[in-house]
């Protein structure tokens, strides 16, 4: 699966291309009906520990992305968004109707009262208005990019920009100051008669030094590895690297089993691991969830976790790293016993998720 996708996904090439000096950024438009927007910033003080904004408008015919619950007209005319942070919420996730709540163009994505993201490269702002959660951020993007998708015949974009955010954050009647690095994000796709893609996770970690670290990970419901990829970039010297051969991820432990509103049933992990090594260059993280995980993320949640990180023996530890996890395999892949992690092991290039 993963030679594949290296021959139709062009992304690993333009990781190591120069940055390019336009970037495609628009609403729904011609035959790109799935637009993602999204920025995640972690390493916040508690309570926060992270936020993030993330828009899907349309749902796709991919089983992770798909929102089927959030659906109330069409597929193509329903938008979600998930903002959240770590502390307790109830109002994180929103559902609307594009043609009778939102109003879209290139400059400008309104969300019903809500939420809105206006601006263009670099300077960007978000808002959002909410008596639980409200913040009023300015984001710079900067020239250092990650490219997760480039299909061929322009079928699905995914790119990233590491990010300076600076703004107030009210969280249930406290006002919070932020200055710090996040990611910003946005995809666009066509919208394609079923893909079927249903396990995706993806963790952010702001390090020392003004570095970030990006790990992602999607498979299909064969459980086949599509995707497993660490991206770890550095403002001070504007480089970006992407490692995606050897990359290992594995869960260690995880949460009583969860129904989500859409009636899927999946774990969310608990302690989880992720490891590199190629050559002078090794990667480890550990990871330990601190149980916030919020339903709203397309067919998943959004949480944080602490870490322990060690690049090349230099280490870190930190409280706030934030993860994205969906897994809508069957249960027969996330239910593996003990006794199949070897055979796992050596069948597959990565280890799969496993229940223990």
């Amino acid at each position: 699966m993963q030679l594949l996708m290296n021959f139709i996904d062009e992304s690993k090439q333009l990781n190591q291309a120069p940055f390019a000096l336009k970037l495609d950024y628009h609403p729904q438009r011609g035959r790109f009906k799935i637009i993602h927007q999204g920025l995640m910033i972690p390493n916040l003080p508690a309570p926060l520990h992270y936020l993030n904004f993330l828009s899907i408008i349309g749902q796709p015919n991919i089983p992770m992305l798909r929102n089927q619950d959030a659906i109330h007209t069409t597929a193509l005319d329903t938008a979600t968004v998930i903002a959240s942070c770590s502390a307790h919420m109830a109002g994180q996730y929103s559902s609307y109707s594009i043609e009778n709540d939102c109003h879209f163009k290139s400059n400008f994505y309104q969300f019903s009262d809500k939420e809105t993201l206006q601006g263009s490269f670099p300077f960007f702002r978000l808002t959002r208005k909410d008596d639980e959660l409200s913040f009023d951020l300015n984001i710079q993007t900067t020239p250092i990019i990650s490219h997760f998708t480039k299909l061929k015949l322009g079928i699905f974009d995914h790119w990233s920009l590491l990010c300076r955010c600076k703004g107030d954050v009210n969280y249930k009647g406290q006002h919070y100051s932020l200055d710090e690095m996040g990611s910003f994000e946005y995809a666009r796709a066509i919208n394609l008669p079923y893909l079927p893609l249903c396990f995706f996770t993806y963790q952010i970690i702001n390090l020392n030094n003004q570095r970030q670290l990006l790990l992602a990970q999607i498979r299909n419901n064969f459980n086949h590895i599509v995707q497993s990829r660490i991206y770890l970039r550095d403002a001070q010297t504007s480089q970006a690297e992407m490692f995606d051969e050897n990359v290992y991820f594995k869960v260690l432990r995880v949460y009583p089993k969860v129904t989500t509103p859409n009636h899927q049933e999946m774990y969310l992990p608990r302690e989880f691991t992720w490891t590199f090594q190629n050559g002078n260059r090794k990667i480890q993280i550990n990871a330990e969830s601190r149980g916030d995980y919020k339903f709203g993320l397309a067919a998943g949640y959004v949480g944080s976790f602490k870490y322990y990180v060690n690049i090349d023996g230099i280490e870190e530890t930190g409280e706030s790293g934030y993860c994205e996890y969906i897994d809508c395999r069957p249960l027969k892949w996330q239910e593996k016993k003990n006794e199949e992690k070897k055979l796992d092991e050596t069948v597959n290039i990565v280890p799969c998720a496993l229940k223990k």
